[in-house]
């Protein structure tokens, strides 16, 4: 007979793996129901579950920015609706200020309910509507939710990721807890309400709520499976494991914590501002305190970085430098100390500009802890955000490039590294939904910054526009080289230009916003990652 006072190997491995698998069912069904391209082809999406306690038990290998952000968006519903939450409720949320990361990433999250007494049936949507069966769910004992990309939410541009927004409002809408299902019931007239009663407002709310409801979907089948798990091995196993499966992963980031050694490094970006990290390592307690303390202040532009965002791009690097199999949750936090001065560019105060925060300076900040571990040179250190669109059209996608070399390993060419791990969007897909051709995607030979191990290369997309329409470059290392490590070379730095029909050739810089005419090409060549020693 198994207790649940110390777990036992065999099962511990088992439920890591069951928690897994109900956060990739949760993935399937929302690609499956999806309507956009963005969620549906370039899989921009994340599904995770959680404690009581909104804490990340574990979730599919989807999106590592949503990932480590997502806890805090559901403690911040547990905090302001815990008195009201009911069975068949559904919250959508996406405000950077209280755990979001920007505004076209929406989480949709579902209190998981059970029944308190043995033999009563779950109950059907028409008991929830008519509250028959509210007695027998007191609180709700975990929590599923899932974040997509949302291919306009509103905003200055078309693709709600404008390059020049100087504060939040001009980037899109907010949902701040909104109240998506009620009581089984999709409240349809509010949500068209509320993507249309904005200064900027969504230019596409058919696609919005058809991507909602698939959100809907999928956390539902995150609530089946997770009743179906309680109903196999019971609650009190279920949730002792899922404590065990957070204490193992803290004990995993430990041990990782022992071979690292005390650094620091400073990483400027396109823009001028400049992360800085320190990292102090306690061996005595296995513990690290990483100190963000002279970093640049919160910026006009929109390079600010979410306090959820920076403190998920910091469990992503710890948890890559575990060998075990374990899955990203909050144990991984539990051995860290994080500081991030308020009012600097990684914990910036409302209204600040975020959208490039979240895709930008994520990346950098991730570089920057590589760096001052010493563990492994500058990636491509952006996602290359690609917008155009129009009133009718609305388009996103993030480009690859080269990642960087380690301490016993090249790096890759043409991959999406770090915080990014979506998908390009077939080029069929792509030329039969939108009023473009996809003229060339081909590798950038030589981008790569050599060393006794070399950076991935990046690579050169070209589009071609059939109609005019507004398009949008949020990119950076277009002017500050991808770093080496160790002696090895930078990796080169990214261009983005346009060639007119006429064949007249326009640069653009890091950020750029720009009219393209019919037969106008534009030219994405993205960076290389930098080099690991010196080349023998």
């Amino acid at each position: 007979m198994y207790t649940t006072s110390q777990p036992d190997p065999i099962r511990l491995e088992i439920f890591k793996n069951l928690y897994q698998f109900i956060a990739e069912q949760m993935g399937i069904v929302l690609q499956n129901t999806a309507a956009s391209v963005n969620i549906k082809e370039r899989l921009d999406f994340s599904c995770a579950i959680f404690d009581s306690s909104g804490l990340l038990v574990a979730n599919a290998p989807h999106i590592p920015v949503h990932l480590g952000s997502m806890s805090e968006s559901v403690r911040s519903l547990i905090n302001e609706k815990c008195d009201t939450l009911k069975p068949g409720n559904v919250y959508l949320s996406n405000n950077p200020y209280n755990g979001g990361t920007h505004l076209p990433d929406v989480t949709a999250i579902t209190p998981v309910f059970l029944e308190s007494r043995e033999n009563t049936p779950f109950p059907t949507p028409v008991q929830l509507r008519s509250r028959q069966a509210y007695s027998i769910f007191p609180t709700p004992l975990f929590f599923v939710a899932s974040r997509g990309h949302q291919a306009d939410i509103g905003g200055i541009t078309p693709g709600s990721m404008p390059p020049h927004s100087t504060t939040v409002e001009e980037e899109g809408i907010i949902f701040d807890n909104f109240l998506l299902v009620e009581e089984g019931n999709f409240r349809e007239a509010a949500v068209r309400q509320h993507l249309s009663t904005h200064t900027y407002p969504a230019r596409n709310p058919d696609q919005n709520i058809a991507d909602f409801k698939a959100q809907i979907a999928a956390n539902e089948r995150g609530v089946q499976e997770l009743r179906k798990m309680v109903s196999q091995y019971k609650l009190d196993t279920v949730q002792a494991y899922m404590k065990f499966v957070q204490a193992n992963a803290e004990e995993s980031v430990r041990k990782a914590i022992n071979l690292l050694k005390d650094g620091s490094f400073v990483y400027e970006m396109d823009n001028g501002a400049r992360i800085q990290v320190k990292v102090t390592i306690y061996p005595e307690t296995r513990s690290a305190t990483i100190d963000f303390t002279g970093t640049s202040e919160q910026l006009n532009s929109n390079f600010n970085a979410p306090k959820a965002v920076t403190q998920a791009a910091v469990l992503y690097v710890f948890r890559t430098l575990v060998d075990d199999n374990i899955p990203l949750n909050a144990g991984c936090l539990n051995p860290l100390e994080i500081i991030i001065p308020v009012g600097c560019m990684l914990n910036p105060i409302y209204p600040a500009a975020v959208v490039a925060g979240n895709v930008e300076t994520s990346q950098t900040i991730v570089d920057a802890l590589y760096g001052a571990l010493g563990v492994m040179a500058a990636s491509q250190g952006t996602m290359n955000n690609f917008t155009f669109g129009n009133e009718q059209y609305q388009y996103y996608e993030t480009i690859c490039g080269g990642s960087g070399a380690g301490i016993n390993f090249d790096g890759t060419d043409g991959v999406h590294s770090h915080m990014t791990n979506s998908r390009l969007t077939d080029p069929e897909v792509l030329e039969t939904r939108y009023p473009v051709l996809l003229e060339s995607f081909s590798l950038r030979p030589d981008s790569g910054g050599r060393g006794k191990y070399s950076g991935g290369n990046g690579v050169v997309r070209r589009i071609r526009f059939l109609e005019p329409m507004t398009a949008n470059i949020l990119s950076g290392h277009r002017l500050v080289p991808p770093f080496g490590l160790n002696g090895g070379e930078a990796g080169k730095v990214g261009r983005n230009w346009i060639q007119r029909q006429n064949g007249i050739e326009e640069n653009l810089d890091s950020t750029a916003t720009v009219e393209m005419r019919t037969g106008d090409v534009f030219v994405i060549e993205t960076p290389g990652g930098g080099g690991f020693g010196k080349c023998s």
